[in-house]
């Protein structure tokens, strides 16, 4: 099978329309070698009748097996320690000083992959949180890929995905097995998942009240329309004085002006004004 340059466009078109991911001509190999897989898994043998199918199919099972195989899922517990330091240190008691007797905190973890994200932030919160039992915690995690959410909410991790969890956590909040760690049902009953879009405005328009979103190292495969456009609709979905935590390669203030920049700690931070 040969994927001409101009059915490559027409691929690529088509994923930028349905979700933001954009590609460009030098990625040709990785994408074509991916949509060739999941062509033969079809048992087709023409691209063009794949393309078509993905174009036209009112199901969707098959163009989200093409997207879990595009999207990479890198990812670890504790990933990018000094800022999760800042957020459990820094801003997160800002916030938990302003809700005073509303003991209820959310936190969306958009791009979750394989879940080590949203199960960190759910050690922290058990962790920095005076009594967490007497708070209403509600973390979402979610991602745009079905296979990774499904390894997500199972929870078992090779060493790995653990190597930067402090000793002291590792034994508090996992169970090994062998080879394996297990997340502790005490943390993983604070997290929920969920297949999002973040370009599907059906999806986003019900994601509302966050104090917190989390979305690292997820823009940097958007092009500047669809990261105003992902920006746009998280600012719809935190709180006034909600935060937002971007990887460090990202920034608000090329695609967003509605956002309040301000240093907290030793770090730039982006919230929604009050």
């Amino acid at each position: 099978m040969v994927l001409s340059d101009e059915l490559f466009d027409k691929f690529i078109k088509l994923i930028y329309r349905k979700t933001g991911l954009y590609y460009e001509r030098n990625k040709k190999y990785y994408v074509e070698k991916r949509i060739e897989k999941c062509a033969q898994l079809l048992e087709m043998d023409n691209l063009n009748e794949y393309y078509m199918m993905l174009k036209f199919s009112d199901d969707t099972s098959e163009f989200d097996r093409l997207i879990n195989e595009l999207t990479v899922n890198e990812t670890y517990f504790f990933r990018d320690f000094p800022q999760l330091r800042n957020f459990a240190e820094d801003v997160l008691p800002i916030v938990v000083r302003e809700k005073g007797d509303r003991k209820k905190i959310k936190i969306w973890s958009a791009a979750c992959s394989t879940g080590e994200e949203p199960y960190t932030l759910s050690i922290i919160l058990l962790e920095m949180l005076d009594h967490p039992e007497e708070w209403e915690i509600e973390i979402l995690a979610s991602d745009i890929n079905t296979k990774v959410l499904k390894s997500a909410k199972i929870g078992i991790y090779e060493s790995r995905a653990v190597r930067d969890v402090p000793p002291e956590y590792l034994e508090k909040y996992f169970t090994r097995r062998q080879d394996k760690y297990f997340v502790n049902l005490s943390v993983k009953k604070l997290v929920s998942f969920k297949r999002i879009n973040l370009m599907d405005q059906n999806d986003m328009s019900n994601i509302r009240g966050y104090d917190f979103i989390f979305c690292r190292n997820c823009l940097i495969y958007f092009d500047d329309e669809s990261r105003k456009t992902v920006l746009s609709s998280f600012y719809e979905s935190l709180n006034p004085g909600g935060f937002i935590f971007l990887g460090h390669s990202e920034s608000v203030g090329r695609f967003s002006s509605a956002y309040k920049v301000q240093k907290i700690g030793d770090t730039i931070v982006y919230s929604k004004p009050k």
